[in-house]
């Protein structure tokens, strides 16, 4: 009975703010939890994006990323379609845990941003603006290739920084930017996940030009909470640390 119940939590509808993420992290923590099992077939892609309550095209952009990530497997014909894989990656009984300090990397990393960002939203000029917006654009070509599209995500990242015009978040911002990649290089990247994160850099530079503090923090830490899920649900659980339903 408490399987099923914690199964039924599975299927619970996703928040709309995060669908994409959510999705990924819910149905990564479900297979690596054992509550999908190795072999077992998702429901049908219609039933399933109904009782997550999100679109079918965000529930298949999710779904590609699980099967590039090795915990799905897509089959075709009469008997097919969506399988946990045989041996899903990163289970609880496969690899050592990230330990804790690797999650203080995140919560560094969202002060160091949010601060950045804000001040880049109160010093910044037209000029650090329009760059950025040229590496949201070659990031977009980019997305077919994540070790070109990592090098330009990490300079954007540090022209916020720029913009702010303190060396000292300068600093901050490149040490967790390095500290960030070698937790980034653990997961898979289809381009769905680099195209939705670009989609968020893009966002964040338009609200960099309004000057609106608070947008930019709230535009901050959504981009920040989505590595988050994207990172609870493709590694081991107690490195995540974050609920199944969160």
């Amino acid at each position: 009975m408490e399987r099923d119940a914690a199964l039924e939590a599975v299927f619970m509808p996703v928040r709309p703010a995060s669908t994409f993420e959510e999705t990924v992290e819910r149905l990564g923590s479900a297979i690596r939890l054992g509550l999908l099992a190795p072999g077992s077939k998702l429901p049908p892609e219609r039933e399933l994006a109904l009782r997550l309550r999100i679109s079918r095209s965000t529930l298949r952009q999710a779904l590609t990323a699980l099967v590039q990530s090795g915990h799905l497997v897509s089959q075709r014909g009469r008997t097919g379609g969506t399988f946990v894989a045989e041996q899903p990656p990163l289970t609880e009984q496969a690899g050592e845990p990230l330990d804790q300090g690797a999650w203080e990397v995140l919560d560094f990393r969202v002060a160091v941003e949010a601060g950045a960002a804000v001040l880049a939203a109160e010093r910044g000029s037209e000029a650090h603006f329009d760059r950025l917006d040229e590496l949201v654009a070659k990031m977009g070509d980019e997305i077919e290739d994540f070790e070109e599209y990592r090098l330009t995500d990490i300079r954007f990242h540090i022209g916020i920084a720029e913009a702010a015009q303190s060396p000292r978040l300068l600093s901050a911002m490149t040490d967790v930017q390095s500290q960030m990649s070698d937790l980034i290089a653990l997961i898979a990247h289809p381009p769905e996940v680099l195209a939705i994160s670009n989609e968020q850099h893009a966002r964040l530079v338009k609200a960099l030009r309004k000057g609106d503090g608070a947008l930019v923090a709230r535009q901050v830490r959504e981009h920040t909470e989505a590595t988050e899920h994207i990172l609870a649900g493709l590694l081991p659980v107690q490195a995540a640390g974050f609920p199944l339903d969160a």
